[in-house]
């Protein structure tokens, strides 16, 4: 009988708990929104991250939908500095799961103009305006053409922009500040194709870009970025590169592009059996200006790099399982660490050290 009425009262407690948490709810649910966004607005992980050099993936994809990969795009803090390389879709939003204030780009770096690399870019020039009232546009580098891509975006963003200086007023969102300024540099190649260029080199922080073999597309490019020791290279868009290769002699991380040659055929074989042949053509061209693991890692190999961080995935990896089959052989070519990126992914190079920690920003 005793335990019968703890049970009984028991239970009547919960329903008593049960029924103010439902009547309860809105001010509940109020208060804890609250906590969130001031904790939220009030969170500068910069401030926390030891001195050094730190890259993120706010976009570990290709064309194709992933969930767990949106567009490319590659951050990249350098001390207090925040950069941002290729701008695809999300971007930005990723940039904000990751805690980072777009507001705080200095600049952005193009490796090249196809729309996966770029069609994130003109929320990305938004968010960057409004979030800390910025009052001149963001430098946005990159080889010739950068001026046309800007330019469009200026054109397509301009009822927007004066619908927000309208409502918000020039103190607040500054007409001045939107947008980007096309930064273009050019590189001369040599007899080998070759070339490369300092884009960038202020406080101690230095952007090298240099001349990818991404044919048709021309010109394409990668970055070296060096800070205090540390040093990261994007490979952007491109074959098997020589380039590649020299820019990441030694270098800390190399985060390079991957496509699957095996799991592209059996996606051109399923685009074959239902007569879309158009699909069957695309998955085809493709596989002539994008690198595979095995050449990704043997690139990482030979220039002696010390982390591989593959990104711009293609084709989909929705489950993990999938993983060791797009790595093919690479882990057999490369004795370092191999990362199939994932959006999120955090790699932190501290100043005077040589350590490399790796993390997930969500």
């Amino acid at each position: 009988m005793k335990i019968r009425r703890l049970i009984l009262r028991s239970a009547t407690v919960l329903a008593l708990l049960a029924l103010v948490l439902y009547l309860f709810r809105v001010p509940l649910v109020m208060e804890l929104v609250k906590r969130v966004a001031a904790q939220h607005m009030a969170v500068d992980p910069i401030k926390t991250l030891p001195d050094g050099l730190h890259v993120g993936l706010c976009g570990a994809g290709s064309p194709f939908p992933d969930e767990k990969r949106l567009g490319p795009c590659t951050l990249v803090l350098a001390g207090q500095r925040l950069f941002v390389f290729d701008a695809g879709a999300g971007a930005s939003r990723n940039i904000g799961k990751m805690d980072f204030n777009a507001g705080r780009i200095e600049a952005i770096f193009l490796t090249h103009f196809h729309s996966d690399h770029i069609d994130g870019l003109g929320e990305l020039l938004l968010n960057r305006w409004v979030t800390a009232s910025n009052t001149s546009p963001v430098p946005v580098f990159g080889p010739q053409g950068v001026e046309a891509v800007i330019a469009g975006l200026t054109q397509a963003y301009a009822l927007d922009k004066s619908y927000r200086v309208a409502h918000h007023g020039d103190a607040t969102l500054p007409a001045s500040g939107s947008g980007g300024q096309a930064m273009p540099f050019a590189i001369t190649p040599t007899a080998a194709g070759e070339g490369r260029a300092t884009v960038l080199n202020d406080g101690g922080v230095e952007v090298v870009a240099f001349l990818v073999d991404h044919k048709p597309i021309a010109p394409a490019v990668g970055y070296r970025i060096s800070y205090k020791g540390r040093s990261v290279v994007i490979s952007g868009d491109t074959q098997k590169s020589a380039a590649v290769q020299r820019e990441a002699a030694g270098v800390d991380v190399l985060v390079h592009e991957a496509m699957s040659t095996p799991l592209m055929a059996l996606l051109k074989d399923a685009a074959a059996q239902s007569g879309r042949n158009n699909f069957v053509k695309i998955f085809d061209d493709v596989l002539n200006y994008h690198s595979s693991p095995e050449q990704a890692a043997e690139t990482a190999r030979d220039a002696k790099a010390r982390y591989l961080l593959l990104n711009h995935i293609a084709p989909p990896l929705p489950f993990s399982a999938m993983e060791k089959a797009f790595l093919g052989g690479a882990a057999d070519l490369f004795n370092g660490p191999i990362r199939v990126g994932r959006d999120g992914d955090f790699i932190s190079l501290p100043a005077g050290s040589a350590d490399i920690h790796a993390s997930r920003r969500f």
